[in-house]
């Protein structure tokens, strides 16, 4: 990074600059900072391009592209002004070498590598494909090699792969070496075959060095592409067959994401390195061999391929940056801080594997679709999610209000309802499993179902805009008139009933106790919030917090909140909301303690045994005591839209899934990465619009991606 030069703006949207990281034809490459401390690249298009519509244009469509694209392969767009007098972008700052750089610095790669690396990029692919895109541009120069995998990079020509209309007359779009045929010869009808097609060539250079259609001149490169045979010498025997088939000159011939993705799998894992072609010296292309000792610096890698992994991060020889359509390589210094996580890994898988799982009784992994068409019935399940009760696991989906799923099988107990109501059932306690039922456009109830035979046991009428919530002793509602709160036990008979204040007033459990939050405002969040004691005809105002504060739930029996940075409200496309300080309640005395934070956070926080843990949506996750307010770990996972956190005390693990079905997990108390799945290959075709949940039955991980729940083993995928 070199500093600012004059002319530089000193800010750009709400980022401090720190520094350039790079500058091409069109524009200039920031280092910057938010209010919250999470570094960005800020993209700066040049004054004299800003005025072209053209490029306007297709700095438009290239925030949209990266927008529209959501996997851990993948660098996410974080904020955007393509109107601005100058349009900028911001993406999420990832250190690392591009492909590129890594084979000029260490030669080729090893057979291992070269596997971990073609299911990535296949995986980055199927995101970018899922949602109707074509990259056009995959090159070494636009994959960076990170700690967790490779990240491809760059949509500044990406298209929707059904609109090519934008001209790009006397411009060549794309890098000729790893273009497609069709790309050179008619580039508005490319399909997602031909990032296919580009893959093959990108695997050959990862193997060998070289691109298979290398020539003097791109003019000589673009016609070999089209009509000369690829030169394969060096691939090892295994890949050999897979790029062939990619670099098919057909696009109809080539292999499909999932066939090559199932290819790529049955390679060697071996840390053998390709033989070199053909009048190129061994030692020029053979990347070093490290140390088989432990190396110490900032945590242990032992072995060839870790320690070479290690090395690149810990000498910080440079970074390439997700800069679309700049193409610019840039030197940056990166610290080792996450560089621990490999070692900490392999520590607690280990002590996970030795360790006997507790799973329900003849588990397998399994999959079951939350679908259940009526023919002449159209439903939309737009939240489609589950709850468990020790060894049993209940579900809501499209076409049912509630199932019991088999949590060792996956296996469709029972199924009842035919009016889902877009919610996932409300809990299950004591051989009952409540749900919501909206018999019309005016009326909801509560229905309780007996958990094992799915029979309903009795029903009420509740208020159609506010939550029904299970807390110690029975279901807290609110009445439909909303002139009072009302409780039901077990059996459905009416426990007690509580005026409702002149306010907006909202059930809640804390710590199994019925509060209710009101507020003076219209709606909820525009004043101050009063937190209101429950009981037999009684509310009783315990303490008042600020407006807009976050309920978290209990800690020792005293309700938690955030405390809100600001409570302005902000109408912004990713917009999050910044909180300073943790706030608890004595609920004897309603004395409020805060417990300022070290520095504001954002992101939906969610309390865990203690632990706060916040996620934001480019798939960082800090950890928060909840007693003290300290940090206790921060990591940056580069997995986006992660769900609400399952923590295991058992395996010291906390776990997470994304929208795509891809699982994550984290060591609890160091935020190390222990493992990741890849994404599911069809979670449905509404995986964008469901939030996704994971929960654990018994030591077993249950996930949710769009209409599909799915079961795995703590210790992640065998």
């Amino acid at each position: 990074m070199t500093p600012l030069s004059t002319g530089d703006p000193e800010s750009i949207g709400e980022y401090t600059l720190l520094g350039r990281l790079g500058a091409g034809g069109m524009g200039v490459v920031y280092l910057g900072v938010s209010a919250s401390g999470r570094q960005v690249a800020v993209k700066l298009v040049r004054g004299p391009y800003s005025q072209e519509e053209e490029l306007r244009t297709r700095f438009r469509q290239e925030i949209a592209a990266a927008r529209r694209v959501s996997g851990a392969f993948t660098a996410p767009v974080v904020d955007a002004d393509p109107d601005a007098d100058r349009p900028w972008m911001a993406t999420l700052y990832v250190p690392g070498l591009t492909l590129s750089e890594v084979v000029e610095k260490d030669g080729p790669l090893s057979q291992r590598d070269l596997r971990a690396l073609g299911l990535g990029l296949v995986e980055a692919l199927r995101d970018i494909h899922r949602v109707g895109l074509v990259h056009r541009d995959l090159k070494p120069g636009n994959v960076l090699m990170t700690e967790n995998g490779p990240r491809v990079i760059d949509f500044g020509i990406s298209r929707a792969s059904e609109n090519q209309s934008l001209t790009t007359t006397g411009r060549m779009i794309g890098t000729p070496p790893f273009m497609s045929p069709e790309q050179l010869a008619s580039p508005r009808e490319v399909t997602p075959a031909s990032d296919v097609f580009s893959l093959g060539s990108l695997l050959v250079f990862a193997a060998v060095g070289t691109g298979p259609f290398d020539a003097d001149s791109p003019y000589i490169t673009g016609y070999q592409v089209v009509h000369g045979t690829p030169d394969l010498g060096g691939v090892p025997e295994g890949l050999l067959g897979i790029v062939e088939r990619c670099l098919d000159k057909d696009p109809a011939a080539r292999p499909e994401l999932t066939d090559i993705h199932r290819m790529l799998q049955t390679l060697p894992e071996s840390d053998a390195i390709a033989s070199p072609k053909t009048g190129q010296s061994a030692n020029s292309w053979r990347r070093p061999t490290a140390p088989s000792a432990a190396i110490t610096s900032a945590g242990a890698a032992t072995g060839t391929r870790e320690g070479r992994r290690t090395r690149m991060l810990l000498t910080g020889l440079g970074a390439a940056l997700a800069v679309t359509g700049l193409g610019i390589g840039v030197g940056v210094f990166v610290s080792g801080s996450d560089t621990t996580a490999t070692s900490e890994t392999a520590a607690s898988g280990a002590t996970a594997t030795s360790r006997a799982a507790s799973l329900p009784g003849g588990w397998r992994p399994w999959r079951t679709k939350l679908r259940y068409d009526v023919k002449g019935v159209p439903l939309d399940y737009d939240n489609p999610g589950c709850v468990t009760e020790e060894n049993a696991l209940f579900c809501g989906g499209t076409g049912f209000t509630a199932a019991r799923i088999d949590a060792a099988s996956g296996r469709i107990l029972w199924r009842t309802g035919t009016r889902p109501q877009g919610v996932q059932p409300i809990g299950v306690r004591n051989g009952l499993v409540y749900a919501y039922e909206d018999p019309d456009d005016r009326t909801r109830r509560v229905v309780a179902l007996d958990a094992a035979t799915g029979h309903r046991r009795w029903q009420r009428d509740v208020n159609k805009s506010q939550d029904a919530v299970l807390y110690d002793g029975g279901l807290l509602t609110m009445s439909p008139d909303y002139s009072s709160f009302v409780t039901y036990g077990p059996s459905g008979k009416e426990l007690w009933r509580a005026s409702s204040l002149d306010e907006v007033c909202t059930p809640s459990a804390l710590g199994g106790t019925p509060y209710a939050l009101c507020s003076a405002g219209t709606e909820p969040g525009q004043a101050p919030v009063d937190l209101m004691k429950l009981g037999p005809g009684s509310l009783t105002e315990i303490a008042t917090l600020p407006k807009k504060a976050e309920a978290l739930g209990a800690v020792g029996g005293q309700p938690l909140f955030l405390a809100p940075q600001t409570a302005k409200d902000v109408y912004e496309a990713g917009y999050e909301r910044p909180y300073n300080a943790l706030l608890r309640v004595a609920s004897d005395t309603g004395q409020v303690r805060r417990i300022p934070l070290a520095h504001p956070l954002t992101g939906a926080a969610t309390l865990v045994d203690g632990v706060v843990y916040f996620v934001r949506s480019d798939g960082s996750v800090t950890a928060v005591s909840a007693d003290s307010g300290k940090q206790l770990w921060q990591k940056v996972t580069d997995v986006e839209s992660l769900s609400a956190p399952a923590v295991s005390a058992t395996y010291k693990r906390v776990y997470f899934s994304n929208r795509f079905g891809r699982l994550l997990a984290l060591d609890s108390r160091t935020g190390a990465e222990v493992w990741r799945t890849s994404a599911l290959d069809a979670p449905g075709d509404k995986a964008q619009n469901y939030p996704p949940r994971v929960l654990l039955v018994k030591d077993a991980l249950v996930a949710m991606a769009g209409d599909t729940a799915f079961s795995l083993s703590p210790d992640g995928p065998t």
